[in-house]
């Protein structure tokens, strides 16, 4: 085992520089492709050969492009970096951990594949930014998962929460909420289930009908973080699914919602209410743009509604 201390210096591990089923449009909070990641600390660096990891201790940072890892200590994952084709393995480093030629203890020859960070844990780029107690990023995989208290996932667009587990997958574009999970969009609308899962699409993705600007694409694939960030395609919901505007509440079992359209369909025990009128059904298609819900038929109970005088033109969502 092997400590150093050092200042918040950096320290360079080599790694691949792409992965193969990494996509062009890679985008959010994406580590899993790009140049060196850059590891800083400010009081100890302890590194255990034999458990292949490197801990850094008093406040440390990992950047890799312009995505940024901060906590209380980071842990980097090693393992022996496969050689390029065409080359032959590199040379075993001695027994001593350290490299004959460069004294790096790790020898040149083992790259970083996964980073666990504990303590005030705040990751971020240029515009999105995530934070959690604890979070374990697999660089493969290009997958975060953050746990703890406040867990919180912000856009420029929506802000992510959630009470359990919270999970980032770059290459699906794919968040995961666990645990009263909430979905708060600019304009004041609100998406909250048990289990939210939403998908993402790059903020400068063409709309429906159109084709990509020229030299869209090369620009993207030039980019490991998909050009910026992205924006909230649709949302699925599992559990208590609750769909908020400023004048009405929806609820069901399940539910999905369109961010574009702005339109979400509920199934299960669905109950529509605006003021004190309410709908309850099996099924309800329900517009948060124009604060139209249309009830639908079903099998397990019928459409039933409640009309209060004087409420059938209320503003006023219940509390």
């Amino acid at each position: 085992m092997t400590r150093r201390s050092a200042a918040f210096l950096p320290l360079l591990i080599a790694l691949p520089l792409a992965f193969p089923s990494a996509p062009a449009h890679a985008d959010g909070l994406d580590m899993s492709h790009g140049e060196a990641v850059q590891l800083f600390w400010k009081k100890e660096e302890v590194y255990d050969r034999n458990a292949q990891t490197v801990t850094l201790t008093g406040g440390a940072r990992a950047v890799r492009g312009d995505t940024t890892v901060d906590a209380d200590t980071l842990i980097g994952y090693l393992r022996k970096k496969a050689p390029a084709p065409g080359q032959s393995a590199p040379a075993p480093t001695p027994a001593d951990g350290k490299s004959a030629s460069s004294g790096d203890p790790m020898g040149g020859s083992l790259e970083l594949y996964r980073i666990e960070a504990r303590g005030n844990v705040h990751i971020y780029n240029q515009t999105d930014q995530g934070w959690g107690d604890h979070a374990l990023y697999d660089m493969d995989q290009g997958v975060m998962v953050m746990t703890g208290k406040h867990l919180k996932l912000t856009t420029p667009q929506d802000v992510l929460t959630a009470r359990d587990v919270m999970e980032y997958h770059s290459k699906t574009r794919m968040s995961v909420g666990r645990g009263d999970a909430t979905v708060t969009t600019n304009d004041g609308k609100q998406v909250k289930a048990d289990v939210l899962v939403s998908f993402s699409k790059p903020s400068d993705a063409p709309a429906p009908g159109q084709s990509e600007k020229p030299g869209q694409a090369a620009a993207d694939s030039s980019n490991p973080m998909g050009g910026g960030s992205s924006k909230l395609d649709r949302a699925y919901g599992w559990g208590h699914v609750v769909l908020r505007t400023p004048t009405q509440t929806a609820t069901g079992d399940r539910g999905v919602y369109v961010f574009d359209t702005q339109i979400a369909r509920l199934i299960g025990h669905v109950h529509v209410t605006q003021g004190q009128n309410q709908n309850n059904g099996s099924q309800a298609i329900v517009n948060m743009k124009t604060g139209i819900a249309t009830m639908l038929p079903g099998t397990d109970s019928p459409i039933q509604g409640l009309v209060v005088p004087n409420e059938a033109n209320s503003s006023q969502a219940p509390k």
